[in-house]
C-alpha cells in the first residue's frame, strides 16, 4: 500500500545522470526531494524498469507535455530501481528529459510503500505509482496502479496540482 494522502513525504537523495546540478566525477547529480520545498510542488513517479514499453511511453509522453507541469509550478521526478548509468542510456536513446533518479537499493520504493517483491520473475522492483507532494512536503495525491502495465491518472495529478497553486 502506498503512503497515504496527508502523510509527510519521506525525503530522499538519489543519484541522477540527467538532472541539472553539479556533477560528480561519474557524471551524477544528487536529486533531493526536500530541495523543492518552499518553491515547487513535486510529481514523484515510480516506474518499474528502464527500457520497457510502458515505462518508456509514459516518460516520453511526460517529456512531450512537460510544459503543463511547469505551468503548474511542479517538478517531475521519475524513480526506478535501475542504475543511474542504465537510466542515462535510456534517456539518451529515447529522448527522455524528465529527471530520472536511481533507487538501486530500493529504499525509496520501500519508504513510499510501492516495492513489489517480484515482478515477472526478475526480482524486486517498484510498482507503477504516482505522488503529488506539495511545497511543504505533504503528500496531496497517491496512486499505485492495479498493474505495472497501467498508467497513473495524469488528469487527476494535474487537477491536484492546480488546486495547490
Amino acid at each position: 500500500m502506498p503512503i497515504e494522502v496527508g502523510s509527510k513525504a519521506p525525503d530522499f537523495t538519489l543519484k541522477s545522470s540527467n538532472a541539472d546540478g553539479e556533477k560528480n566525477d561519474f557524471g551524477l547529480t544528487d536529486v533531493t526531494l526536500s530541495a523543492n520545498y518552499g518553491g515547487k510542488n513535486t510529481v514523484l513517479l515510480f516506474v518499474p524498469l528502464a527500457f520497457t514499453g510502458v515505462c518508456t511511453a509514459e516518460l516520453c509522453d511526460l517529456t512531450a507535455g512537460i510544459g503543463a507541469y511547469n505551468d503548474l509550478n511542479a517538478a517531475v521526478i521519475a524513480v526506478s530501481v535501475d542504475s543511474p548509468f542504465a537510466q542515462k542510456q535510456w534517456a539518451e536513446k529515447d529522448g527522455i528529459e524528465i529527471t530520472l533518479a536511481s533507487d538501486l537499493n530500493k529504499q525509496t520504493a520501500k519508504d513510499y510503500g510501492v516495492l513489489l517483491d517480484d515482478l515477472i520473475g526478475v526480482g524486486a522492483t517498484s510498482a507503477r505509482a504516482a505522488f503529488v507532494i506539495d511545497k511543504e512536503g505533504t503528500v496531496q495525491y497517491a496512486e499505485q496502479t492495479a498493474s505495472p502495465g497501467d498508467l497513473p491518472n495524469f488528469e487527476a495529478i494535474k487537477e491536484t496540482l492546480a488546486k495547490l497553486n
